[in-house]
């Protein structure tokens, strides 16, 4: 097995977004592009809201609170 596999983690640390899509900055050094168009609230949703963000559970979800919106970085990036 590759040590590489180990260093893998699901954690996020940092968010940002362009027009069309968001960047999600992992624990491990992985940047990671979700399109917005997969999730229609964060699509229609102005800038403001977009950075209106926190993780929860320490990085393994991301939460916006204006929006009622929550994901798990796991399932983003598997």
């Amino acid at each position: 097995m590759s040590i590489l596999t180990n260093l893998k983690t699901n954690i996020a640390k940092d968010i940002s977004f362009t027009s069309e899509k968001m960047i999600i900055y992992l624990e491990d050094g992985r940047d990671v592009s979700i399109p917005l168009e997969w999730f229609p609230k964060l699509r229609d949703a102005p800038l403001s809201q977009l950075s209106n963000w926190r993780f929860i559970g320490g990085g393994e979800g991301i939460h916006w609170e204006d929006l009622d919106e929550d994901l798990l970085v796991k399932e983003l990036i598997s």
